[in-house]
């Protein structure tokens, strides 16, 4: 775990920078303030309201992507440099933005977030090390809806899309990850968890009578190609199988 300055640049030491290539997550306290935070979260819940195109819904929870081409406020933290900078210093490459997105697990949801990885779900090639910055805009304890991890599963990197919804999904498709370690991280508003995006996770449901708010960075290897599959953030956009994702969409950072 790594604690910050939440006004400054991040900087991280080589002791956090070599836990998270073990685990495929790190903790970094404080990554914004809480007054930043909370300045977020209004502008989350107020956009909400009115992003009806980018908007997702289940029982799981309420996705809203690419919520910084509609929001200047909320544009700020997607483009912050302080995420970027850890981010890139976590994977060593250069990095480019793939999508942001808030995930709002309503008051007594009553439904986990199952255990699955991410970048099954992309369309990308040759993406080296993808990772999320999920960013706590308010306080997350594990009644709330914080994130379980199964550290070093970012190993299997072969395996088909997982269900969210479907509790033993991810350990049909890989027998072994039902035994490993699990780590439970629940964090403050300000607080962030950056996570490869090969490594297993879940949520708990939100018991909670106050919505769970999180904001998620998400970013890829710059030289990232398209793979031409069905993805809502790429359909429609004229990008070239084969090619880097070289588009306004998926800025450099």
């Amino acid at each position: 775990m790594t604690t910050t300055d939440p006004t400054t640049a991040v900087t991280l030491d080589d002791e956090t920078i070599s836990a998270y290539r073990r685990d495929g997550v790190v903790r970094i306290r404080n990554i914004i303030s809480a007054d930043e935070a909370a300045r977020f979260r209004d502008a989350a819940t107020a956009a909400t309201r009115t992003a009806e195109d980018n908007f997702t819904g289940s029982a799981i929870f309420n996705q809203y992507v690419n919520i910084w081409r509609q929001d200047d406020v909320l544009r700020e933290l997607t483009l912050d440099t302080r995420l970027a900078a850890a981010a890139t210093a976590l994977a060593g490459v250069p990095l480019r933005l793939w999508h942001d997105q808030l995930l709002i697990k309503p008051p007594h949801n009553g439904a986990a977030t199952e255990f699955h990885q991410d970048a099954p779900y992309w369309p990308h090639g040759g993406s080296r090390h993808s990772l999320s910055a999920w960013v706590a805009l308010v306080d997350v304890p594990v009644e709330r809806g914080c994130m379980t991890f199964i550290p070093g599963s970012h190993d299997h990197q072969d395996l088909r899309r997982q269900d969210l919804s479907d509790s033993d999904d991810l350990f049909r498709a890989s027998p072994d990850l039902r035994w490993e370690e699990r780590l439970t991280i629940p964090l403050r508003a300000g607080d962030c968890t950056f996570h490869n995006a090969y490594l297993a996770h879940s949520a708990t449901p939100n018991l909670t009578d106050d919505p769970r708010i999180a904001h998620v960075a998400i970013y890829i290897d710059a030289e990232t190609t398209y793979t031409g599959a069905g993805h809502v953030v790429t359909d429609g956009l004229g990008l070239t199988v084969g090619e880097p994702l070289d588009h306004e969409l998926f800025p450099r950072v």
